[in-house]
């Protein structure tokens, strides 16, 4: 890719006629003999755009989104006005200041304007041509500055008004300047004025919340909501049943998160008491989740339906403590003060946790099936992950208290099914695709359900030949017994 002048224009002629290079705009030419106009300049365009508009500042809406507009506009700062409109793109340069304090040197000799500039000339008027504006509205850049204070806090949004401020004069900003620092201003709490982003407003109001976690609780919930669910019944009343699913269900639990006991070990800690003097610790867990799905008042609520928003939250934090109490150093029953991550995934920040919980809790009431409602809780919780550690367990225990309350099946989630479920809280997190958790957790479920659970022998003989006790692995596979037939509404 090269932009002809005078001292190149023998040899690009001539590179021309002999077929080695060809024209795409004027005075612009490529070596791409295959591929069309549009294609060349999206692969190459800040390359394109440098050479075409040498020492411009990318500015306006294009800085502070990183791309063309909608209608693949490009808007710079120059030294004169210039238009130019190329196959999949229009190039758009306002005369103004050159490169400030804080602009980055960026391809083809071009500058990246620094957020505060950007800022103030997206605020500056303009008109709306052909489906776009270098401008952004007053909602869109709030939204961007409310993006900052979630990223850097209070820190952050000063710091972009004293760099604001100090480019005033250079810029000729002043109105511009006030516009943001009063956005901030109120962001902040120190001033008065209308907010419209939702998430804005709930900081003001003291509860912050994850407005990108609240995007994927609603695409799991319009799934769920499209989705049919199973209604698979069960026998809740029996005193075995009842018994040999909760044992499972803890002991399954503690397993999938590392606390790894034989299955006789584990009915002697749950049963008899009995504490191995080598793993105290690991031993309370399987006794404390135990004390939460084992007793039938703590199951038999629906968190979703007969609760309210602070109840929902009280909840979590008694189950957790119950859980964890073995635990000190692990603060059972409170929540997080520092943020927690899982491999690549961070969880939602400290101050945010509350506030993500309540719109959650708000967003999942809403679903009427129980199984619907067990998977957006189990999904909440995990996501939000509000507690040092026993976050999964909190999560499955609330969840199966769900189903219990509908008549339904628990889920329990086997050794060797592992890898399935958190491949499916996975691909939502990291994707936005529900489609694999909410398959993930019928199937489980199905599985559950298929287990005669009457007898503690032959439940955990259909285990075994299930392969629910073994380690994950790609030849172990999770089996669905053909004993016993999913019982059905």
């Amino acid at each position: 890719m090269l932009s002809s002048s005078a001292d190149l224009a023998v040899k690009v002629s001539r590179a021309v006629k002999a077929g080695q290079l060809r024209s795409i705009g004027p005075k612009l030419y490529t070596s791409n003999l295959k591929d069309d106009d549009e294609t060349v300049i999206r692969r190459n365009l800040w390359r394109v755009v440098g050479l075409l508009s040498p020492g411009s500042v990318v500015s306006y809406r294009t800085a502070l989104e990183g791309k063309p507009s909608a209608n693949n506009t490009v808007y710079l700062v120059g030294g004169s006005d210039y238009r130019r409109d190329l196959p999949g793109l229009h190039l758009r340069v306002e005369k103004g200041p050159g490169p400030q304090e804080g602009d980055l040197p960026f391809i083809g000799g071009l500058y990246m304007a620094s957020r505060p500039r950007a800022l103030l000339e997206a605020l500056k008027p303009s008109r709306k041509r052909a489906g776009t504006q270098r401008g952004l509205t007053p909602t869109e850049i709030e939204a961007i500055v409310e993006g900052l204070f979630d990223a850097g806090g209070e820190r952050k949004l000063n710091e972009i008004r004293d760099r604001a401020a100090a480019l005033v004069p250079a810029l000729d900003a002043q109105a511009e300047n006030q516009t943001l620092s009063r956005l901030i201003g109120v962001l902040l709490g120190s001033r008065q004025g209308p907010l419209t982003q939702a998430s804005a407003i709930a900081r003001l109001a003291g509860t912050p919340y994850d407005s990108a976690r609240l995007e994927l609780f609603q695409k799991l919930f319009a799934h769920l909501q499209a989705t049919p669910s199973a209604s698979r019944v069960a026998s809740h009343t029996s005193s075995d049943y009842w018994v040999n699913t909760s044992f499972f269900d803890a002991y399954f639990s503690n397993f999938i998160e590392g606390t790894e006991f034989e299955v006789d070990e584990a009915r002697e800690i749950v049963f008899e008491n009995k504490i191995p003097a080598d793993r105290p610790l690991d031993a309370h867990d399987v006794l404390g989740t135990w004390h939460v799905v084992g007793n039938r008042a703590t199951m038999s609520q629906s968190i979703m339906k007969d609760v309210d928003e602070t109840a929902f939250i009280e909840r979590l934090r008694t189950v957790h403590h119950t859980i964890l109490e073995g635990r000190t150093d692990k603060r059972p029953g409170q929540f997080k003060q520092l943020p927690n991550r899982a491999g690549d995934t961070r969880f939602v920040e400290p101050d945010k946790v509350r506030g993500t919980l309540h719109q959650g809790f708000q967003l999942a009431r809403g679903l009427a099936e129980p199984f619907h409602r067990a998977t957006a809780l189990m999904f909440i919780i995990s996501e939000v992950h509000p507690f040092d550690d026993g976050n999964g367990r909190v999560a499955r225990a609330l969840m199966n208290a769900e189903l219990i309350t509908g008549g339904e099946a628990r889920i329990l989630i086997p050794s060797v099914f592992r890898e399935e479920y958190l491949s499916g809280l996975r691909n939502l997190t990291r994707q936005y695709e529900p489609k694999v958790l909410v398959q993930v957790m019928d199937y489980a479920q199905r599985f559950t359900s298929s287990i005669d659970w009457s007898n503690y022998d032959r439940a955990r003989a259909m285990l075994e030949n299930a392969n629910a006790f073994e380690k994950p692995a790609p030849d172990m596979k999770l089996q669905i017994p053909a004993v016993k037939p999913d019982l059905r509404r």
